[in-house]
């Protein structure tokens, strides 16, 4: 090295303090303030499944600096889009359960707002990374606003709150190079999985389909804490929230995801966003499990455990009312990026568990806003203003919208006659469950969340065979970007314990061997814990399946907002086109013309076709299906352009309906899909690929049954086409 080329040396106690906080190696963990840390894996807990404590000033010195960490130009929140909408309970059948007005007043319309986002990415990323999906809604009560504020799975990777930090900085990209973006396939991620066996659960919900969408407005949502709902007696039920969509739950397949990415990177924003504008409203039932406060304990598993879910099969989901997603934004950034979430926010009914997720979650949250929306006003931007009058003593601070008056601003006061006062209960006043606490002030975890293995295994059994397939393929493509291979192999032995089979297939996949996990297998204990205490403990759950987890039995025949793409050229006959189309659009899909170029094509009787997009800047999988109308002249135009052959094999690969009528055939004949055909075309390997007569009034009927069942994976057992 030459004497340029040496780097600068700084001040001593500068060098010295970049040595040793270089991975902390070689040093006990300390606060910012250099206080040795004891147990930085548990909160500090009013007994093992108490509530999180607020002098835990670990936990809060943690969290602050995690929801500070970026400044606002970097990292404003995850990638979202929003819209407003409505809610309407069906009846009173709540009330027994609840005095939250909204959920049991079926003459009320709550307005709202539901953003929906990813985890991982910047604001920039694309919209279908595999990632657990953000599904917010603020409820415009007239008691005050409601927050519900989940994910699209029911479970999450983590049991404690104190562990958010490191969970999001393993996922987020790597700190020495920023990559990759938007992507849990790296080292530092599946390190930490491999060292946390509570995240099994959840790990298996993000390799499975749940994490590559179709589209928003077909995925669930969850609230995945365990709420109480509050009675007018003051009696506590268990609830858990459920979204469920009326269009059903659907999703893409991963070469489809990796290629939207690059062909549509906004396709969720701009699905749900033209969706709405063409009055295809989105709709999701609210849904309930409702558990007797008196059957906590009933389960084989806990409650307040945020990586367990609570099967269908036992606790029946009760549809109580319908959210309608009726209005785009008319802003961005005013709406849907200032929009506030927090699970504090609540309304007289609706109460917290001690689940210790949530109970860090109504810390961070408000915290968070202060940073990104630059100070504790952030609840007079529009979008985040009550339908109800604020009445308080709070005054000043950046950004003030109020402009208060009168002589007080505190409480107790004379002058004001002792106004704004406190509400009774009756009034509607606001008042905290009275849950007995009576325990040591301890960091611990229950033994009871202790079970992590249980439910991974129930859900992978509850799908089907090609969704475990798919789920083989993922954990085979993530870890394939792993390049620590003792990572790679300390997650094919934690998912031993799920499955062996699957364990199998991965570790076939990673050319790796299936080996016993080390011991101890957790490594989630402070510094002084017996590791034997935090070891998982062997559950043999109830249910061996659970059909409420494969989306094989999702709602299935609607092709409402099916996006169906015409492949034509000039010449296409007028009535194959048309009779379709029709036939279609009758049944809510949206047809969209594909053709060798763009403006407008001729049909066979000399009419213009307007064309919606050139097969030179459009793709397969930015549709559901596709069907070739006949006519010579365009037939052997579309033989000729390589994309259209290229289009066909590519929508087959990924398992979707397609059909052509009559001479449209001799283009099947020369792709790759003739080879799983026989040589007559007379044979078909699925329902999926129609090959008839538009002159046939079941030819149309056909095609829109088989774009409702939404895939055909039968196909992937035929092996992949190369497209």
């Amino acid at each position: 090295m030459t004497k340029k080329q040496e780097p600068q040396k700084g001040n001593s106690k500068t060098d010295d303090l970049n040595q040793n906080t270089e991975n902390g190696r070689g040093h006990a963990m300390t606060t910012n303030q250099g206080l040795k840390i004891n147990d930085d894996t548990n909160s500090l807990k009013a007994g093992e499944r108490g509530a999180t404590l607020l002098e835990d000033f670990i936990l809060r010195e943690k969290i602050t600096h995690f929801d500070h960490e970026r400044i606002p130009e970097r990292i404003v929140h995850a990638r979202g889009s929003g819209a407003h909408g409505v809610f309407k309970v069906y009846d009173d059948s709540l009330k027994k359960y609840t005095k939250a007005a909204f959920l049991t007043d079926p003459s009320r319309e709550t307005p709202l707002f539901t953003r929906f986002s990813t985890v991982a990415g910047f604001r920039g990323s694309a919209d279908v990374p595999r990632d657990v999906r953000g599904f917010a809604v603020k409820f415009y009560t007239e008691e005050g606003n409601y927050d519900l504020v989940g994910n699209n799975m029911p479970v999450f990777f983590i049991q404690d709150a104190i562990k958010f930090p490191d969970l999001i900085h393993a996922v987020k990209p790597e700190p020495h190079n920023e990559i990759p973006q938007a992507a849990s396939a790296h080292n530092t991620f599946w390190d930490f999985v491999s060292l946390s066996p509570e995240t099994m659960h959840n790990i298996m919900w993000l390799m499975s389909d749940r994490a590559i969408p179709r589209s928003l407005r077909m995925m669930e949502g969850f609230g995945i804490h365990t709420f109480r709902l509050i009675n007018e007696e003051g009696k506590s039920h268990f609830v858990k929230f459920h979204w469920k969509p009326l269009l059903g739950t659907h999703s893409v397949v991963w070469d489809e995801a990796l290629k939207i990415n690059g062909q549509d990177p906004d396709f969720h924003r701009r699905d749900l966003f033209e969706a709405i504008e063409s009055g295809a409203f989105p709709e999701w039932e609210l849904g309930v499990q409702i558990v007797p406060e008196e059957d906590e304990h009933n389960f084989d598993f806990d409650l307040l455990d945020p990586t367990k879910l609570i099967p269908e099969e036992i606790v029946p989901v009760q549809k109580v009312g319908k959210m309608t997603l009726n209005r785009n934004p008319q802003n961005f950034f005013a709406e849907t990026e200032q929009i506030a979430f927090h699970p504090g926010h609540l309304v007289p009914g609706i109460d917290f568990t001690n689940d210790p997720l949530l109970q860090g979650r109504l810390f961070s949250y408000t915290d968070t806003q202060l940073s990104r929306l630059g100070g504790p006003n952030f609840h007079e931007i529009p979008i985040n203003r009550p339908i109800t009058p604020i009445h308080n003593n709070q005054r000043d601070g950046i950004a003030r919208m109020e402009i208060n008056t009168g002589k007080t601003s505190y409480h107790p006061n004379s002058i004001s006659q002792g106004d704004p006062r406190q509400a009774k209960v009756s009034e509607g006043g606001f008042a905290s469950y009275q849950e007995r606490v009576d325990a040591n002030k301890v960091r611990a975890r229950s033994k009871s969340f202790m079970d992590f293995f249980s439910q991974p295994k129930l859900f992978y059994n509850s799908l089907s065979e090609p969704e475990q397939s798919h789920v083989v393929e993922a954990f085979c493509f993530e870890l394939g970007k792993v390049d620590m291979p003792e990572i790679r192999q300390r997650v094919v032995n934690l998912l031993s314990k799920v499955d062996g089979a699957l364990a199998k297939k991965v570790a076939d996949g990673l050319g790796l061997a299936v080996k016993k996990p080390e011991e101890p297998i957790n490594h989630q204990f402070g510094a002084d814990a017996n590791p034997q205490d935090y070891q998982p403990v062997k559950v043999t759950p109830t249910l061996k399946e659970s059909p409420a987890l494969s989306m094989v039995n999702t709602i299935k025949g609607s092709i409402k907002t099916r996006q169906i793409a015409f492949l034509a050229a000039d010449g296409v006959d007028s009535k194959s086109l048309s009779i379709m189309k029709d036939a279609l659009e009758s049944e809510g899909a949206v047809v969209k013309i594909i053709a060798p170029r763009s403006g407008f094509i001729k049909d066979s009787s000399g009419n213009e076709v307007k064309v919606d997009h050139s097969i030179l800047t459009f793709s397969s999988v930015l549709v559901d299906a596709i069907y070739v109308p006949s006519g010579e002249k365009s037939i052997n135009t579309l033989k000729q352009t390589p994309k259209v052959i290229h289009f066909l094999d590519e929508a087959f690969l990924h398992c979707k309906a397609i059909a052509a009528d009559d001479e449209a055939s001799e283009l099947v004949k020369i792709t790759y899909i003739a080879k799983y055909l026989n040589k007559n075309l007379e044979k078909q390997i699925d329902n999926g690929l129609l090959l008839g007569s538009i002159s046939d009034k079941n030819f149309s009927e056909n095609f829109i049954k088989a774009v409702g069942n939404h895939r055909f994976f039968e196909r992937e057992k035929e092996g992949k086409i190369p497209a």
